[in-house]
């Protein structure tokens, strides 16, 4: 028997449909979302679907061996690293180490870091300022928003992340982590696969309060 909506709970995961785009770049390209029916209650007297996606379709979580060829696959990530309390580092544009010493000073030890940027803003930060969030003990971040690193690739911070044994969710729903408070408890759950460089996550964030939507104008 369904209660009711529990308010104290934010699901950040972007929903799986028809108009998910897949991540591009250049000439390459994610597979695409597909999902088609596969059996039916009128033939074998049950439904299923058939789904096919990349490991890194919508929301997800990275393995360093998405990036590094030697690099630990999903299932070197232990369960219980998967939920805990997350420790949410606001990011600025060109954000100095100076800028990110001060911002750990309230640390405490969580074991999640949540990296979050503003509202469809990209955010570049020194290479010094990201080894010292690197630093902190957290094996896992997630990542609200998009993050590059001053005078390098495109992808030199996940370069960084995966050299820094870490995995990292991203791809969150950005309207929800907008009103994410500072303090919380962060679920993460992938799909159990073996020898892959991630999987697509639902991801739920526990607050102590109720918290309301930002209102779109």
């Amino acid at each position: 028997m369904r209660t009711g909506k529990r308010k104290n709970i934010l699901d950040l995961t972007k929903p799986m449909e028809s108009l998910f785009v897949p991540f591009s770049n250049g000439r390459y390209r994610d597979p695409p979302l597909e999902i088609s029916q596969w059996s039916t209650i009128q033939n074998e007297g049950f439904r299923v679907s058939r789904l096919s996606m990349g490991t890194q379709s919508g929301t997800h979580i990275d393995a360093p061996s998405h990036f590094l060829d030697d690099g630990a696959c999903l299932e070197a990530l232990s369960p219980d690293e998967f939920i805990g309390t997350y420790f949410l580092l606001k990011l600025k544009d060109n954000l100095t180490l100076a800028d990110v010493a001060e911002l750990l000073k309230r640390f405490k030890g969580e074991n999640i870091l949540f990296l979050k940027t503003p509202l469809n803003q990209l955010v570049e930060i020194s290479r010094e300022a990201l080894q010292k969030i690197l630093s902190l003990p957290p094996v896992l971040l997630a990542l609200s928003g998009e993050v590059t690193v001053e005078n390098s690739d495109s992808f030199a911070f996940y370069h960084a992340i995966a050299e820094a044994e870490k995995f990292i969710v991203e791809d969150l729903d950005q309207n929800k982590t907008d009103v994410l408070p500072d303090t919380g408890e962060l679920f993460v759950f992938p799909l159990r696969l073996i020898g892959v460089t991630g999987s697509p996550c639902r991801v739920l964030a526990r607050v102590a309060k109720a918290v309301k939507p930002i209102r779109k104008h």
